[in-house]
């Protein structure tokens, strides 16, 4: 039996409560896959606390960290069916909900960070479109974005090419776009939820994985991942939702808390994330990674080029109105 069903019902019994319970004050969920100590844990808490504050009380959000509700995929479906009110993922995760949002994530299609914030920007004309069809598809409502860092190779072995990866294993978030990231990198992708994926690097079933630094210090991935290669194959941002049935239960003054948290989070959460990034790399040096960057020999020409290829034969002839909105954005 699933462990997990009688879970689910037990939240699906306290949503309904909660909903009834709007005129005095109401709980929401806040779901996620990171650790509370990572910049999106922290930032999730964080907005917790201001909608509290803004809101004066009358909206408590409980936070659900290290996919204690399930997995991506799990987590994604539980906001749309409104078990959670709140969730943050990758761009590629809510495309279990609507699949253009993988969009966001294809890597080496931003030119900077800058360039992926006014892309990932809510009242960006991308997001307006991709936030439409989430809004109708799934009954989800884009709240804000964050950047969540760039996305770097760690390995168990020393890579400077797509030809080091050749038949080497290496994990990938299990939705498509990241599967190809993975494959453009030269490597076999294994899609692994996050939940799995420090086990699964610890019994060397895959061999390396790819995440932002703040992501590989936080867990630790130091301890069975010797190398960093800083590829850079994906700047990424993390999105926020709302179940749609939770934000129109809300009353006006409610909403406008909600609005001014999720704004002040967004904010947090980037410059955090961009303060941090090089003491963050320090530390991972410290811990005993090894760096292999342009410097050491790292060939993003080659990176970059093998991935391109890939995303001009399988994604762009389903979402080339979508990359011409993104090279548009100055």
């Amino acid at each position: 039996m699933n462990s997990r069903v009688p879970i689910l019902a037990a939240l699906v019994a306290c949503a309904a409560i909660a909903s009834q319970l709007s005129a005095q004050g109401v709980i929401l969920r806040y779901a996620h896959m990171n650790s509370p100590g990572s910049i999106p844990g922290r930032q999730a808490d964080y907005f917790a606390s201001r909608v509290k504050e803004l809101s004066k009380g009358s909206i408590a959000i409980e936070v659900y960290p290290n996919s204690q509700l399930g997995t991506l995929r799990e987590q994604a479906e539980e906001v749309s069916s409104g078990v959670v009110a709140f969730h943050h993922n990758t761009a590629g995760g809510i495309g279990a909900l609507f699949e253009d949002f993988g969009v966001l994530d294809t890597p080496y299609v931003y030119r900077d960070v800058e360039h992926l914030l006014e892309a990932t920007n809510p009242a960006s004309p991308l997001m307006a479109k991709l936030g439409s069809g989430l809004l109708k598809k799934s009954g989800v409502r884009v709240l804000y974005s964050f950047y969540f860092g760039t996305r770097q190779l760690s390995c168990d072995l020393p890579v400077r090419n797509p030809s080091d990866l050749r038949s080497v294993k290496i994990r990938s978030i299990p939705f498509p776009v990241y599967r190809i990231a993975v494959e453009g990198l030269g490597a076999e992708a294994v899609p692994i939820d996050w939940a799995q994926t420090v086990t699964a690097l610890a019994a060397k079933v895959v061999r390396g994985q790819e995440n932002p630094v703040d992501i590989i210090l936080d867990s630790k991935l130091y301890e069975s991942q010797a190398y960093l290669m800083l590829t850079g194959h994906i700047i990424a941002s993390d999105i926020v939702v709302v179940n749609d049935g939770v934000w129109r239960e809300l009353s006006p003054s409610q909403r406008d808390a909600v609005s001014k948290a999720a704004a002040e989070a967004s904010d947090y959460a980037t410059r955090l994330t961009l303060s941090e990034e090089a003491a963050t790399l320090a530390a991972l040096r410290g811990k005993g990674m090894k760096v292999i960057g342009p410097a050491e020999g790292l060939d993003i020409a080659a990176f970059r080029e093998r991935t391109r290829a890939l995303v001009r034969s399988e994604l762009a002839p389903k979402w080339g109105d979508y990359y011409r909105l993104i090279e548009g954005i100055k």
